[in-house]
């Protein structure tokens, strides 16, 4: 019998990527939906699947709902990456973010927890959890320090999934991903941002790019290679938490002038630096330490930096010269 996934956030970027692999391997996918904006399932449908998953409404704020969608689903696996995910909007709206990254989290273990406490499941967490960092470099032992409400929020569904595996023996998993990225991401994001704009001045179409601190440093991957270490996670006979990352830290600045350069564009004729994009509290630098996840999982990235931008790049290109 095909196994069953039930997934929050299953139209996000990470979600449509877990989706389509979850359905090369055989799985029957469902997904929560959350009706909010016209037009939510572009991501599924740019992968070809929208109409190989299910779709069960429901909201993570909303516990009768997800036990619902835990009942209809049958699920043996639930990834809970359903977030208010940009950090940035979790300044003007950090009860919301609270709501649904905090609580939602816990209303979806303890669904797990009624309906299938068989069922394995992952929570999405994020290096934003470090935040002003208390080691060079990152991993699963590091203190946390969360800079903003976004990585408070997390911080407290991290904890609470912790607390539900020792607590009730869930085979509960985080994954502590640090940035990982795609054609697909939200075009509020910093990457997409760019290349975005990089794109449109090419064509003509953009005369700069306004951003705020490109001094700060991330460690950015492939989201497509990313979810296969969540599925990993779940597949493991020992719940545990895992650092998921390239190890390769990089400026914002050196990431930009990656996009420009791709397109033979200098990025000091574009790019303007404003103010009204720097952040209260900024996270100047995360660099994950992917080890454990390496040495338990087998897991380790395979797309760069490079190869990463200039994708992303080419992926606007195309979609705007459409």
């Amino acid at each position: 019998m095909n196994k069953h996934a039930l997934i929050t956030g299953i139209t996000g970027q990470d979600g449509a990527y877990l989706s389509q692999l979850l359905l090369g391997k055989g799985y029957r996918v469902h997904g929560i939906l959350a009706r909010r904006s016209s037009d939510t399932l572009w991501r599924l449908r740019k992968l070809g699947i929208a109409d190989e998953v299910e779709l069960i409404d429901g909201d993570l704020t909303d516990l009768s709902s997800l036990i619902r969608a835990l009942q209809t689903s049958k699920a043996d696996e639930v990834y809970n990456l359903g977030a208010q995910s940009f950090v940035g909007s979790s300044w003007q709206q950090p009860l919301l973010t609270a709501q649904v990254d905090g609580v939602g989290a816990l209303n979806v273990l303890e669904a797990v927890r009624i309906v299938n406490p068989a069922a394995r499941f992952y929570q999405a967490s994020t290096s934003e959890m470090f935040g002003l960092i208390q080691a060079e470099m990152q991993d699963e032992s590091t203190p946390f320090y969360p800079r903003s409400p976004y990585g408070v929020a997390k911080l407290m569904a991290h904890w609470a999934t912790v607390n539900y595996r020792e607590s009730f023996g869930l085979h509960a998993s985080s994954g502590i991903l640090f940035n990982h990225e795609s054609p697909l991401r939200g075009i509020e994001f910093v990457t997409r941002k760019v290349t975005d704009a990089v794109a449109r001045i090419k064509l003509g179409l953009q005369q700069e790019l306004r951003l705020g601190n490109i001094d700060s440093k991330r460690d950015w991957g492939f989201a497509g290679d990313y979810v296969e270490a969540m599925w990993l996670m779940t597949q493991q006979a020992e719940a545990d938490d895992y650092v998921i990352a390239t190890g390769r830290t990089t400026t914002v600045r050196e990431m930009c002038r990656i996009a420009f350069e791709h397109v033979g564009l200098s990025m000091e004729d574009a790019l303007v630096i404003d103010p009204a994009f720097v952040r209260p509290a900024e996270v100047d630098v995360l660099l994950g330490n992917p080890a454990k996840a390496k040495a338990k999982l087998g897991w380790t990235p395979r797309t760069s930096l490079e190869q990463l931008i200039t994708g992303m790049v080419d992926a606007d290109l195309r979609r705007l010269q459409r």
